[in-house]
């Protein structure tokens, strides 16, 4: 969801910088990086681990968490291309999952945001015992669905997020955002979903290569 769907990750940066500054301390751009795609105890743990902030990991989740809501209320910042995947994936009655470590009460502000019928399962970090980049989300996603994970095609755009995918099985479309995504083993790099359609997916799932609309010819 955040890096993928929507571009939430300046949005959590702010209230890193937030919430650090409130007591005290400093945060940088390079530590707000290390948090990208991980389970939001961990990312707490983190901020705990390098700054004067005094609360539980749990307060810092809630607090995170709800300014990143008060933000998406202002202005939903879609990714390119992902709105109108998803939109195409409705309309061709492909089941879709919301896979995403941000916890239940911010998955469901962007679901609401969405066109009804989006998402038929949401698969949250809250409700998952391990986070990415285990793969419990993204095979307790496939199991909600109904299918096998290799059946699927996971769209990640971090490491974290993509390793989660892959271990489960899963075959992933890797499109780089605020990180960069090595080359993993089962994950196919994309530059955009710009004129990516549901039909062009269907190569991941059969092992072959997608093509880039970056750099297709006119």
């Amino acid at each position: 969801m955040d890096g993928t769907l929507v571009d939430t990750e300046p949005y959590w940066m702010t209230a890193e910088h937030e919430l650090v500054e409130e007591f005290g301390g400093t945060w940088s751009h390079e530590l707000a990086v290390q948090l990208v795609g991980n389970p939001l105890l961990v990312s707490a743990q983190f901020i705990l681990d390098n700054s004067p902030v005094d609360l539980t990991p749990e307060e810092v989740v809630h607090r995170l968490q709800s300014r990143v809501i008060e933000q998406i209320a202002d202005e939903v910042p879609w990714r390119p291309g992902a709105r109108e995947l998803l939109a195409a994936c409705r309309e061709a009655d492909i089941p879709s999952a919301l896979v995403t470590m941000s916890w239940t009460e911010l998955a469901q502000a962007v679901v609401d945001a969405t066109e009804p019928g989006s998402f038929g399962i949401v698969v949250s970090g809250d409700l998952v015992t391990h986070g990415k980049p285990h793969p419990e989300p993204y095979l307790t996603a496939a199991e909600q669905l109904g299918v096998d994970p290799v059946a699927c095609v996971a769209i990640e755009d971090s490491p974290t997020g993509v390793r989660s995918a892959v271990a489960a099985g899963v075959p992933t479309l890797a499109v780089p955002h605020v990180v960069e995504v090595p080359a993993i083993d089962g994950a196919v790099p994309l530059t955009t979903l710009v004129g990516v359609t549901p039909f062009d997916l269907m190569p991941l799932a059969l092992g072959s290569a997608l093509a880039d609309p970056a750099t297709a010819s006119p």
